[in-house]
């Protein structure tokens, strides 16, 4: 399957360290199922710092773990299982320039006395295929309303250029909410950033200079912060003139200092990108998607280009397409592959240097496509973990 040819296109506390999770593979009984009433994200697909890939997928009071047995394949180990009682089924996960991983959910419990307690959590791995760090609280910005607490969004997360965990979620008044730790451990108080009308999640993405973005869909536009300087202090920019889908925005670093944005449309359901530089949102192909656009800036025979991957709304199947990085104008086509999937798929590049493209088939088993050793990018055949 080609899609794009070059020859066509014109951390925790210093000295204190949280108990581990057990994770372990389940023989003895059946792996958790995977979980998909909440919406995806495409962020569950990291590369270590050994090289090896790692998928992440939510499940009931559980994480479900797949890891490569060496970098670039093709074993696989897992599913593993890394319990997460109370955790909603949805995680965002963050990667930090030391290459550890951030699982942050939503956990909804009861105190004895039934009064309903909601916290925004995380686990930390730091190294690919060893325990996760035990589930750690950050709390939410209603301490002392357990009812407004109760309504706050899923949370997104990003990590910063040193390291430190940013969470953000919707307040009850259609805004942002977000805190940050710091390189001690410690955590800032919540911050309300404001806003309004917000729908679905937010979306928390780094430029490469340490610039934070945020982005919210409201049903006519899309709400945009930005960073003058690194720190935790957010300011409101310029509305983006965009209907977006709830939960579909993502980002990718196009250049130096600079992120174009990516979701579908509410309306038609193509993919839009967008950055300050554009008058207005480009096309990206057509067809119709859903759920949020994986992205990948990779170089496809020696050009920079940026790689797209989604579920496709007619027939459910992974749907990919690249262009070069920044050039709209000249198209993208989608291109279907496998069979039809769950959720979102995810990209990366492995340990070989290789696009990686992975999906969840319906019967929940993680499916791996691989780039071919050919020019352009075409993936080979699609393989069951």
């Amino acid at each position: 399957m080609a899609v794009w040819s070059a020859r066509k296109a014109k951390r925790p506390k210093a000295g204190q360290r949280p108990a581990d999770v057990t994770s372990r593979r389940r023989t003895d009984q059946a792996v958790p199922t995977l979980d998909t009433s909440l919406p995806p994200t495409t962020d569950w697909l990291v590369r270590g710092k050994d090289g090896r890939l790692t998928a992440y997928a939510p499940a009931q009071d559980a994480v479900l773990r797949w890891t490569e047995t060496r970098p670039g394949g093709p074993e696989w180990t897992g599913p593993y299982v890394i319990p997460a009682p109370g955790v909603l089924p949805r995680l965002s996960l963050a990667q930090g320039p030391d290459g550890y991983v951030h699982l942050v959910g939503l956990r909804k419990t009861r105190l004895a006395d039934g009064t309903p307690r909601t916290d925004v959590v995380y686990a930390l791995q730091y190294q690919s295929g060893k325990a996760v760090r035990d589930w750690a609280v950050v709390g939410n910005p209603y301490p002392d309303d357990p009812a407004l607490a109760e309504r706050i969004g899923l949370p997104s997360a990003v990590v910063d250029t040193e390291g430190s965990l940013h969470v953000f979620v919707r307040n009850v008044g259609g805004g942002i909410c977000g805190r940050a730790s710091v390189p001690s451990g410690k955590w800032n108080k919540w911050a309300d950033l404001k806003g309004s009308g917000m729908l679905g999640t937010v979306s928390a993405s780094i430029t490469s200079d340490g610039l934070m973005e945020l982005l919210a869909p409201t049903a006519d536009r899309v709400m945009r912060w930005t960073q003058e300087t690194r720190g935790v202090k957010f300011q409101r920019a310029e509305d983006i003139p965009a209907r977006a889908a709830a939960d579909s925005l993502t980002s990718e670093r196009t250049a130096a200092g600079r992120l174009t944005h990516f979701w579908h449309d509410a309306d038609e359901r193509t993919v839009r990108a967008w950055r300050p530089s554009l008058e207005a949102p480009a096309v990206v192909g057509s067809g119709a998607g859903t759920g949020p656009v994986a992205l990948l800036r990779t170089s496809v025979d020696g050009h920079d280009c940026t790689v797209l991957a989604r579920r496709d709304a007619a027939t459910g199947r992974p749907a990919l397409a690249a262009y070069p990085t920044e050039e709209e104008s000249l198209g993208a086509t989608w291109t279907l592959t496998g069979e039809p999937c769950v959720s979102a798929p995810a990209l990366a590049v492995d340990g070989r240097g290789r696009v990686v493209m992975a999906a969840f088939g319906t019967d929940g088993t993680l499916r791996v496509a691989r780039q071919k050793p050919e020019p352009g990018l075409a993936l080979e055949a699609w393989t069951t973990v």
